[in-house]
């Protein structure tokens, strides 16, 4: 965790930003010698296909099918299925 004071945060947001998303190190913002704010870096997001690959090989013909029928299952617009609760 790296700490730094308000003002270097200020003057140097735009590299702390850098920082964040490529070393995905926690800053700690000081003021008077007190914390006043944590920056923390978002999780690193994945796409389903990289999600998924590892299974190819790994599931059976029947059970790739099986796992294929449940996605297509769920691949549906959310608004058919939403109500709305004030009625």
């Amino acid at each position: 965790m790296t700490t730094m004071t308000a003002t270097e945060v200020s003057r140097n947001f735009s590299r702390i930003l850098d920082s964040l998303e490529h070393d995905e190190k926690e800053v700690r913002i000081v003021r008077n010698r007190r914390t006043v704010a944590r920056l923390i870096p978002e999780p690193k997001h994945i796409a389903a296909t990289e999600a998924l690959e590892g299974l190819y090989g790994i599931l059976s013909e029947e059970e790739g099918k099986d796992l294929l029928c449940v996605m297509e299952q769920c691949d549906r617009p959310l608004a058919t299925e939403m109500r709305d609760p004030w009625e």
